[in-house]
């Protein structure tokens, strides 16, 4: 499929705006590459008006998640195969004119690799249906070197359709440097620490376990570091926990998936730390707001609808709006944010484009 005849096809939704360059930013998105989508697309989005342009692409297989090195010259994709083939990508990205270079790939040795982060010195990926952890150092030129190491997840949930085998579904780094992972099977949160000297990642125990059949998936921090929110996909609740020193402490759970359809997907926090938001599948698919209060709980004062599968959504660095990538409409929905409210506006800037999965912001 070719790029320009997608962006170029959405008349008047998504066009390029002059002026006010400083409102500007890059907006990188991926997507499922099985309905001839090319993989990668960089965009230039004005975050005063809400429109996007299209920039570039980058066949890439499947790149499902992906993140920002820390100085934003390099973007980590994954290659989501659930067989051998699947691979972690080092992609160069020019800040400036918002295009791609690609760099190299190395093996996962775990299967459906969904998820990615960086400190600056190693990148993890979460292999889902391998229920592993790996770990790739970044080499000095931004390339990545050979996965050094996995580690594994349990089997045991109660769920015998979703938890009967091993899943890993997020490994992040703490504003401390330790690496939480979500165990979604085991219903736990692990913590570990790498020991760059012998290269290998150090077990420091569970830092929180989970309500059996809860499915952790996505866990987020609060911009003061003090709070973590954590996204449960089958039992469609989020959890507040204060952390410290590798430990999380619960704190609250509150509904976010009120139509209890075990899709609980994605969880972000507003740039200011006064909001929560959370995306929800497969019945009612939509966002869920959150305020947040004094000490990190959380109350739900809205809920927005939008499209079909919003597997994954991104605020803008300004919190002037929230974009929905929405898997089965082939769409990114752009939604005005009131700062105040949290409430969410459509402003029917749709960008199409083939089964988006994961949107990004350059990173200011």
């Amino acid at each position: 499929m070719n790029f320009k005849s997608i962006l170029f096809g959405m008349a008047l939704a998504v066009s390029p705006v002059f002026g006010f360059a400083d409102s500007n930013i890059k907006m990188v998105v991926g997507t499922y590459t099985d309905a001839g989508s090319q993989g990668l697309y960089s965009f230039s989005f004005d975050q005063s008006t809400g429109k996007a342009s299209g920039i570039t692409s980058l066949k890439v297989d499947n790149p499902s998640y992906f993140t920002f090195s820390k100085d934003g010259r390099n973007i980590y994709a994954v290659s989501e195969k659930n067989n051998a083939t699947a691979v972690l990508n080092s992609i160069g990205y020019d800040p400036v004119n918002g295009t791609f270079a690609f760099k190299n790939s190395q093996l996962t040795h775990g299967g459906d690799p969904c998820y990615v982060s960086t400190d600056g010195k190693i990148a993890l990926t979460a292999n889902y249906s391998g229920g592993t952890i790996s770990v790739f150092p970044i080499l000095k030129n931004g390339t990545l070197d050979k996965s050094l190491l996995q580690l594994g997840s349990v089997k045991g949930g109660p769920n015998r359709s979703r938890q009967n085998t091993p899943h890993a579904h997020c490994a992040i780094f703490a504003p401390d440097g330790y690496i939480l992972t979500t165990d979604f099977s085991g219903d736990r949160i692990l913590c570990f620490s790498y020991n760059k000297r012998d290269k290998k990642l150090e077990d420091h125990g569970i830092a929180a376990n989970v309500k059996p059949g809860s499915g952790p998936r996505h866990l987020v921090f609060s911009p003061n570091g003090r709070y973590a929110y954590l996204m449960n996909e089958l039992s469609g609740k989020v959890i507040v926990y204060s952390y410290s020193d590798g430990k999380l402490k619960e704190l609250q759970s509150i509904a976010a998936d009120n139509a209890n359809a075990h899709g609980g997907a994605d969880i972000h926090v507003s740039p200011d730390g006064m909001f929560v938001y959370t995306s929800t599948r497969l019945k009612g698919d939509g966002i869920t707001i959150f305020r947040v209060g004094n000490k990190g709980t959380l109350t739900r004062v809205g809920a927005q609808l939008t499209g079909k599968h919003p597997r994954n959504f991104a605020i803008t660095p300004n919190g002037n709006f929230l974009l929905v990538a929405c898997r089965d409409d082939n769409s990114i929905q752009v939604y005005s944010r009131d700062k105040d409210t949290g409430l969410l506006k459509n402003t029917h800037q749709d960008i199409v484009l083939s089964h988006p999965v994961c949107v990004k912001f350059y990173p200011e």
